[in-house]
């Protein structure tokens, strides 16, 4: 991680990898790379990790913005309705305010757009919304909200009505 540091990149700060062929066998990040990662803070399996790695980056958050007009077209060119996409969007927002409220979870849990970017041909109707809700956020509701599962719940079903 270190030869990821802005001051430590260069062929002057070269190691040898663990498995480097020998001594001149080393690995350097050159000086005009630029890394730029994505990282769920949701996801604090990796807590000690993203201590070192934070430090070593600047961070910009990003929040679930479902009405810009990039997602519509999208969804409309997968054959949503615009009534539809307008209903997506509210259910998932009024959602998304929920979960920013709760103490125990925040705005880094809100739901973002890519549940609802089908793919490979799938159509974006009523069917297509009901699986993503079943198999991919009922799921997901229920981690969130394991200690109250009614909660969880009333959720799914709040996107389903």
């Amino acid at each position: 991680m270190m030869l990821i540091e802005c001051d430590k990149r260069g062929r002057e700060f070269a190691l040898p990898l663990t498995y480097s062929q020998g001594l001149d066998d080393k690995f350097f990040i050159p000086e005009n790379l630029h890394l730029i990662g994505t990282m769920n803070t949701a996801d604090r399996s990796l807590a000690m990790v993203d201590y070192a790695l934070r430090r070593r980056f600047c961070f910009i958050d990003l929040k679930p913005n479902f009405k810009e007009i990039k997602f519509h077209r999208y969804l409309s060119e997968a054959g949503a309705e615009e009534a539809f996409i307008q209903q997506i969007v509210q259910k998932i927002e009024e959602l998304n305010e929920k979960i920013s409220k709760d103490k125990n979870l925040g705005n880094g849990f809100q739901i973002g757009h890519s549940y609802f970017c089908p793919q490979c041909g799938v159509s974006a109707d009523y069917n297509w919304f009901k699986s993503v809700v079943h198999s991919e956020l009922s799921p997901l509701l229920k981690e969130y909200w394991f200690d109250n599962l009614e909660q969880a719940q009333k959720a799914v079903d709040s996107l389903l009505a």
